[in-house]
């Protein structure tokens, strides 16, 4: 199998070279890497251009972007533009500039797509250092791939028109590829450190109130929106995250933007409701 990644990177000279040193030490290293500058002020470019200067499966591509905290459609873009120069491919990923891989996560996820014909999409499980501990970031469950460490099928990714840029991304993907009767897999004997946590900008009002919105953009009704809503506030003991992320669907609501045709929104309204009904019958 052909494995193309392409890794978008904004200012992360703290973490890249690791992260690079991580990819070349690969037991199954991806065929083709594309490094995608997304207009970086510091010393990204320089450690990139030093990893693609002496390893030929690297490339190294520049993109400009507007500066935002807001993630979504700007990493997207990216990574399309980064598609520019990938090589044909069986199995398609978008990573991250600030995490670690253990040696064998391609060949892992390569072996788990062959012996998985229906298999879509597959991950490892993101952890934290704490007190010289790898933890796991428990900021989702442990089934769901995490947008730093993805790796689709060519077949998956084409069945769901690619990656949607826009917040929510990392959501869409996943629910599409399970209403078209793709396999979506963590596995967990693939610890990845994240070396940057996820941070208090994903608690901000800003990123707050987009995340709402983009419930509605990405095809979610009330019910599912007013639950996802829920669920997030709960975890955080927050009536004030769910206040602002009611009020984003709504704002959403009234300008009527979705992002996502008909059928797909049924697709993914049809893999919410199961997965809430299955849910409730587990209770």
């Amino acid at each position: 199998m052909r494995i193309s990644i392409i890794l978008p990177f904004h200012n992360e000279a703290e973490h890249l070279d690791a992260c690079l040193k991580s990819f070349v030490s690969q037991s199954r290293p991806p065929d083709r890497l594309v490094l995608v500058n997304d207009s970086s002020t510091d010393e990204s470019a320089a450690i990139a251009k030093h990893y693609a200067d002496h390893y030929a499966f690297i490339t190294l591509i520049s993109h400009s972007s507007a500066p935002t905290k807001i993630p979504g459609e700007k990493v997207i873009r990216a990574f399309y533009k980064g598609m520019t120069s990938a090589t044909p491919y069986d199995l398609i990923g978008k990573f991250d500039a600030d995490i670690l891989l253990p040696p064998a996560y391609f060949e892992r996820c390569e072996l788990a797509f062959k012996s998985d014909p229906q298999l879509g999409i597959i991950g490892g499980l993101l952890h934290i250092k704490l007190n010289g501990k790898l933890i796991y970031e428990n900021i989702s469950n442990r089934q769901h791939v995490r947008g730093p460490i993805k790796l689709y099928s060519k077949a998956c990714f084409e069945s769901i028109n690619g990656l949607l840029p826009a917040l929510g991304w990392d959501s869409i993907d996943t629910l599409l590829a399970e209403a078209r009767g793709f396999g979506v897999r963590t596995d967990e004997t693939l610890v990845v450190e994240h070396l940057r946590p996820t941070n208090n900008d994903y608690l901000s009002t800003a990123y707050l109130v987009n995340r709402g919105a983009s419930f509605y953009h990405i095809g979610y009704d009330l019910t599912i929106s007013g639950l996802s809503a829920a669920k997030m506030a709960f975890k955080k003991k927050s009536i004030r995250m769910f206040i602002f992320l009611m009020g984003g669907y709504f704002s959403a609501v009234l300008k009527e933007k979705r992002l996502v045709d008909d059928q797909a929104r049924k697709d993914i309204l049809k893999i919410r409701y199961r997965k809430l009904f299955k849910a409730l019958r587990k209770n």
